[in-house]
């Protein structure tokens, strides 16, 4: 039994991703509208909810990150890199 309201994930940051979460709490559009009417275990399911989501996206950002720093360009000498070192 929960005795104390929960509180809104709200963060200020009300804008939605491509996938229609908000990018700050990762809440749905219903989930946002009806807060207020929901019951505490409905919001603590939400909450739950919206880990996984943020969780998700960054997992995404890592992998993408992970995937762009793999690429390999190819190594160009820089032109002096060759001065401090002893002639054989």
């Amino acid at each position: 039994m929960i005795f104390f309201d929960v509180p809104s994930p709200c963060v200020g940051c009300c804008q939605v991703n491509n996938r229609g979460y908000c990018k700050g709490c990762y809440r749905s559009r219903d989930e946002r509208f009806y807060w207020q009417q929901m019951t505490a275990d409905q919001k603590i399911k939400v909450i739950k909810l919206c880990r996984q989501r943020y969780l998700r996206v960054m997992r995404h950002k890592q992998h993408k990150n992970n995937q762009e720093s793999s690429i390999q360009s190819p190594q160009q000498q820089f032109i002096f890199d060759d001065i401090d070192k002893p002639k054989t």
